[in-house]
């Protein structure tokens, strides 16, 4: 991939990625979006007439549900998938994984992702993480994570640490990743690569049969660096693993050798007279959104997620939450429905038992109500009409949104790192042109929800 030489980028597709959640799936189509690249994401795998409208697009993404499932499911569901991003003609190839690295051998697993395209894809396997513009820091393999202003290492993260699902407590990605994964695992580091060995010791690492070769990420010179590593050494296509830090690795790179000219200034969202949210995250930056809403005249409006254990029951309660979202926009006020104030609201726990009771299995539940949270929000959003709406929490997002009837997304316009806002396409022309934004649990500041009705600066 010697693009440096010819000061030109290839034509067509730069990157096809797909990623195990949707919220992170956004999060690359952002960095490419933003750097002056059009990208699209599909909500789903695009029928062959579909993919032939955005066949002129740089990105092209495919958002996936991964991170919430089981190995076994991975090798059912991710082989045509990744065939179908290693037929796009890409030179880098992306499976697309949350900042944080959220994963573990029985749900989720990045390794067994890594292991199934190993099958199809030959050469090293680059593995970038870190995103200094999205807080994320990656040091001799180790990763580090904003919360609240403050850096932390990942498994003292006050959120990651005690994830529901996937609690971290191993900050070195290389000893996480070999809990999922035979293949050896090997580090360029960010000492070697600022004095200018990063070729060499990529080459050892190999030589010594490094299959898969994590990458530090620091500052820019790191990152670009991180993106020459990847964009030089080939093969074509190159299979990669990582955050929207190899996005954003790229357009560093590509940027620094003159491929690619600075983007202009992106404005940022107007503002809206009314919007809809929903939200299935536990996380407490979610729960502070959620309360800055509220006291700037959201309606918030609590769904009883125990009520899931139950089909008929949930459905009654997505109804009432419904009604209760319509007779807010009726009252001149927005709704945020919400299943959860963050990890200690009682709720949690009482739906935690209400699932070990029933003897549903988690993950039918968790499916369920972020189908639910999907349907109230494509109830609320058609009768009212609304122009803009927000879901958050990275599992719920896929889930929820595969109920609004839209096959695509193209970003629009920045709202926070990770979560642009984003113009739906769709069949329906009642769904088509919908402004969405998809939000994970740890993604935004306390204003998220408030800025994504007021609008944003540029």
């Amino acid at each position: 991939m010697s693009g440096a030489a010819s000061r030109a980028l290839p034509a067509g597709p730069l990157v096809a990625f797909h990623g195990d959640d949707f919220t992170g799936s956004s999060a690359s189509m952002e960095a490419l979006a933003f750097a002056g690249l059009e990208t699209v994401l599909f909500l789903g795998t695009p029928t062959p007439e579909r993919l032939a409208e955005f066949s002129h697009y740089r990105g092209i993404g495919i958002a996936g549900v991964a991170r919430s499932r089981s190995p076994e499911w991975m090798e059912e569901h991710l082989p045509p998938v990744f065939h179908l991003l290693g037929s796009l003609g890409a030179p880098v190839i992306h499976y697309k994984v949350c900042s944080t690295f959220d994963s573990a051998p029985h749900v989720g697993s990045i390794g067994r992702a890594i292991d199934i395209a190993a099958r199809q894809f030959a050469g090293w396997i680059p593995l970038v993480v870190g995103d200094p513009g999205m807080g994320r820091f990656q040091s001799f393999g180790h990763l580090f994570a904003h919360a609240h202003g403050k850096g932390y290492r990942l498994d003292r993260h006050p959120t990651m640490s005690r994830h529901p699902v996937t609690p971290m407590d191993e900050a070195d990605l290389g000893r996480h990743l070999a809990r999922q994964t035979g293949k050896k695992i090997g580090l360029v580091d960010f000492v070697t690569m600022k004095r200018g060995g990063a070729d060499a010791l990529l080459a050892a690492e190999l030589a010594d049969g490094a299959e898969v070769i994590s990458l530090d990420v620091l500052d820019t010179e790191t990152l670009t660096e991180t993106g020459r590593l990847i964009w030089q050494r080939g093969p074509v296509p190159v299979f990669t693993v990582g955050s929207q830090g190899l996005e954003s690795a790229l357009v560093a790179h590509w940027r620094a050798a003159g491929l690619l000219p600075a983007a202009a200034a992106v404005s940022g969202p107007k503002p809206v007279t009314r919007i809809a949210c929903v939200s299935g995250s536990v996380s407490p930056v979610t729960e502070r959104q959620i309360a800055y809403a509220a006291e700037r005249g959201f309606a918030a409006i609590r769904l009883d997620a125990s009520r899931a254990v139950d089909e008929t029951a949930f459905e009654a309660e997505i109804g009432r939450a419904a009604q209760a979202a319509l007779d807010a926009l009726s009252q001149g006020r927005d709704p945020l429905v919400f299943s959860a104030a963050g990890p200690q609201d009682p709720s949690v726990a009482a739906f935690r038992q209400a699932v070990a009771t029933s003897g549903i299995a988690i993950d039918t539940v968790n499916d369920r109500i972020g189908a639910g949270l999907g349907r109230l929000l494509d109830q609320v959003v058609r009768t009212a009409a609304l122009p803009r709406a927000v879901i958050s929490g990275g599992d719920t997002s896929g889930h929820a949104a595969q109920q609004l009837g839209i096959d695509a997304l193209t970003a629009i316009a920045p709202l926070a790192s990770g979560s642009p806002l984003c113009r739906a396409h769709a069949p329906d022309p009642a769904r088509d042109g919908l402004e969405i934004a998809l939000k994970g649990g740890q993604v935004g500041a306390d204003d998220f929800f408030a800025r994504a009705r007021d609008g944003a600066p540029a």
